[in-house]
């Protein structure tokens, strides 16, 4: 799995305009205006839990899977691979190998992680597919001058040139409320392909792999063109907050999933100081 970006608004010296944003940063700052300046900002740490593991280590080993040739990728191969991958990720990252406090605690999660990449092998059969990319580093400039970048878990692309994005998910398919949430990174993907290659993808799929289901949306200009616009002013919104130092709460139905809500002045919480220059690297 390739090594994410640094996800978060490329602030500059104190005073300088924000210049980039990722599709994760973006969905932060709409569910919580703090919760965005935690992370980009103030930049708290954030030990990875069972459920974000789970998920990178599935994602490593979809991306090793399509090393192999075809007629190999097969559910024995992928569950070949969960503990190799899983050894490699632990030994570059000692958050990760400390997630555990013993063997069996190890096993048990191995078990959830590896039924989640069974539900993979029931949406499609990697055996008849050649991504075009895996773990693919897009980025792009607005006329404004923001940078939207990230990266894709795949780009399928038929020979016709019509193109699919695909993203592995392993936790629960979204609610009918919540999918245009859920579609919103999409989106923000196929916007820097467009602009990128001069075509907008002809397919955006979600698979939640975990409930062996997928979320499919054929975008338009028009989708993008509105992406674009919302990304424009959530960047204004986004400048306004830096200038005036106010990151207010958002409280809602995510809180009590929030790993820093004792921080949180909705619960009486006192955020940390704010520091002096805002230098966080795009």
């Amino acid at each position: 799995m390739a090594p994410s970006p640094p996800d978060g608004a490329g602030f500059g010296p104190a005073g300088d305009p924000p210049s980039a944003l990722s599709p994760s940063r973006a969905a932060d700052f709409m569910i919580c205006p703090l919760l965005y300046r935690f992370r980009v900002i103030d930049r708290l740490p954030e030990p990875p839990t069972e459920a974000t593991a789970r998920g990178t280590l599935v994602h490593a080993v979809l991306e090793r899977l399509f090393d192999r040739p075809p007629a190999v990728r097969t559910p024995e191969a992928a569950r070949d691979l969960m503990v190799p991958e899983w050894d490699r990720l632990a030994a570059a990252d000692p958050d990760l190998a400390a997630l555990f406090s013993d063997d069996s605690e190890r096993e048990g999660w191995l078990r959830e992680a590896t039924a989640a990449l069974d539900g993979y092998f029931t949406l499609e059969d990697p055996r008849r597919l050649e991504p075009a990319e895996r773990e693919c580093y897009v980025e792009t400039v607005l006329d404004s001058g923001l940078r939207l970048r990230g990266y894709i878990d795949r780009l399928d692309v038929t020979p016709a040139g019509d193109i699919r994005i695909v993203d592995y998910k392993t936790g629960k398919v979204p609610r009918e409320a919540y999918e245009a949430s859920a579609l919103f990174q999409m989106k923000f993907y196929a916007l820097v392909i467009w602009r990128l290659r001069g075509r907008v993808p002809r397919l955006l799929q979600l698979m939640y792999l975990t409930e062996g289901e997928m979320l499919r949306y054929e975008p338009d200009e028009a989708d993008l063109r509105a992406t674009q616009r919302k990304l424009e002013a959530l960047w204004e919104a986004i400048e306004k907050a830096r200038q005036s130092g106010d990151w207010r709460a958002r409280p809602g139905k995510l809180c009590d999933w929030c790993r820093h809500k004792a921080l949180c002045p909705e619960f009486g919480g006192t955020p940390p100081p704010l520091p002096e220059a805002t230098t966080v690297l795009a």
